[in-house]
């Protein structure tokens, strides 16, 4: 869709570049969302796709997605076999239904910042421990774990003018085993819900609602717990009021396939 309110277009090389920001700019990543639909109150977008950053970068302490990768190259990418969680990379992307042309252009950071609640790569960052780095207006940085960045749908804890830069997932949730599931009302379809658990080596157990709820929502166990307990856990740390409501899920079903997979995943990792 044509933006034609925009008058400017920036286009920064490095961070030193980065203009001043405005009532009426938005950052530019792959612009799939941005795109879809009038935007009435922009002025100027600021491409982001001239700053360089790394897709992926492979390190000693995990990994680093840069807020600019794709989900085309986060879903082609070889990582090491030691990562048990690697599966779960390739489970994600495809949870997005996107056509190969929105997968070459909707990145890691724009799902994120959108903040929908079916959103998966906040499953992604949140089932493994990602920490956000946020590029802040006066040109310093900020850390924000996954799990709390996303405030409620299409809310986050990014201020006017904020950047995220890349999202780190370190190396001892990379290697844990992992267990998915989703679930949409058709076969082409937002999620209705989307969960993952994770289990690590010497034990704990982790559990992640996205999708079914207004923001995700993090479990942790030092071990597998019994049913009744995990149970007990979804029920009183999510009310009725967290499950969301919209055409692709009435909340009474979210909370259903909530409970279900829940202990699908805790099976399956008890293994």
């Amino acid at each position: 869709m044509d933006l034609n309110s925009i008058t400017e277009i920036g286009r920064p090389g490095s961070r030193s570049d980065l203009p001043a920001w405005r009532a009426g700019d938005a950052w530019l990543g792959g612009g799939t969302w941005l795109f879809s639909e009038p935007q009435p109150a922009l002025i100027r977008l600021i491409d982001l796709s001239g700053l360089g950053w790394p897709p992926l970068e492979v390190n000693p302490d995990g990994l680093r997605i840069g807020a600019t990768c794709t989900l085309a190259q986060l879903a082609a990418t070889e990582l090491p076999a030691a990562w048990r969680a690697a599966p779960l990379f390739g489970q994600c992307c495809r949870a997005l239904l996107g056509s190969f042309k929105i997968w070459n252009a909707a990145t890691v950071g724009g799902n994120l910042c959108m903040a929908l609640p079916a959103g998966p790569m906040a499953a992604l960052a949140t089932a493994l421990d990602g920490t956000c780095t946020i590029w802040t207006a006066e040109g310093r940085e900020r850390q924000v774990p996954a799990s709390a960045f996303i405030l409620g749908p299409q809310r986050t804890v990014l201020r006017s003018g904020e950047l995220l830069r890349a999202v780190d997932l370190p190396l001892e949730a990379l290697q844990r085993r992992t267990a998915f599931r989703q679930i949409s009302l058709t076969p082409l379809g937002r999620s209705g819900a989307l969960l993952v658990g994770t289990r690590a080596p010497a034990g704990g157990f982790a559990l992640t609602v996205t999708a079914a709820t207004r923001r995700p929502v993090r479990f942790d166990f030092a071990d597998v717990p019994t049913a009744a307990d995990l149970r007990a856990a979804l029920d009183g740390a999510i009310p009725d009021s967290l499950y969301y409501d919209d055409p692709h899920g009435a909340p009474d079903w979210r909370q259903a396939m909530t409970r279900r997979f829940a202990e699908q995943l805790r099976q399956e990792l008890a293994a």
